[in-house]
């Protein structure tokens, strides 16, 4: 199998907080190895996450969708990984006429997926989301963290709920420590963080979930 088959794969280890509207910015320079934040970047992001009539994917833990906009546009499959945090294969968006069409997934998403649920898949959601991103460097420039500040519409597709909020999401880049120790601690300064500035730690597991009610 191609790599492009085979999907570009990556691990997130991240973080996630509820905050109100009117939170204002965390003050990130009590964070260890953060030496200067990055310009602010804005993002308008649209997801459409897809299952079958009986979510076996979503019982399985596996949410598959196709993003807009962002640098890593495209169709995403998203998996628990081992020992914490979560995998994400990834392929190109493809030609998308029809961006408010039923998403139809790929043959080599489809593939990724076959051991858990197989065609037709139908919308599940759509999860709207104006993204201000920003990164959290080192001395050297090196990204430890991305920061991204999300403020959310949503609709779960099957039971015709709209539902809005903002969040926040810090997940390690590649100067992040490498070790549990170091991961740890660095987690542990951006809750602190996060709570001084109002946030807290959020009450769903992902966007999807929220969208969902779960």
């Amino acid at each position: 199998m191609s790599a492009a088959a085979h999907g570009a794969s990556s691990v997130e280890v991240e973080a996630k907080y509820d905050v109100d509207d009117d939170t204002p910015l965390p003050d990130w320079s009590a964070l260890p190895g953060v030496a200067r934040i990055g310009d602010p970047e804005p993002r308008d992001l649209d997801a459409r996450y897809i299952d079958t009539e009986t979510t076996e994917l979503a019982r399985a833990g596996i949410a598959v969708r196709r993003r807009r906009g962002g640098p890593d546009e495209g169709w995403h499959v998203k998996s628990p990984a081992q020992g914490g945090g979560r995998t994400e294969r990834q392929w190109p968006l493809g030609d998308v006429l029809d961006h408010d069409a039923d998403p139809v997934a790929p043959p080599a998403v489809q593939d990724a997926v076959a051991s858990v649920a197989a065609p037709p898949f139908t919308p599940l959601a759509r999860v709207r989301n104006n993204r201000t991103a920003y990164a959290l460097l080192d001395t050297q420039g090196g990204e430890i963290a991305e920061f991204v500040d999300d403020r959310v519409r949503a609709r779960d597709e099957r039971r015709g709920v709209e539902s809005a909020w903002r969040e926040w999401e810090v997940e390690l880049g590649p100067a992040a420590p490498a070790d549990d120790a170091g991961r740890a601690a660095f987690f542990a300064a951006v809750d602190a963080a996060v709570i001084a500035a109002g946030g807290r730690v959020a009450a769903s597991g992902s966007k999807l979930a929220r969208a969902l009610g779960h």
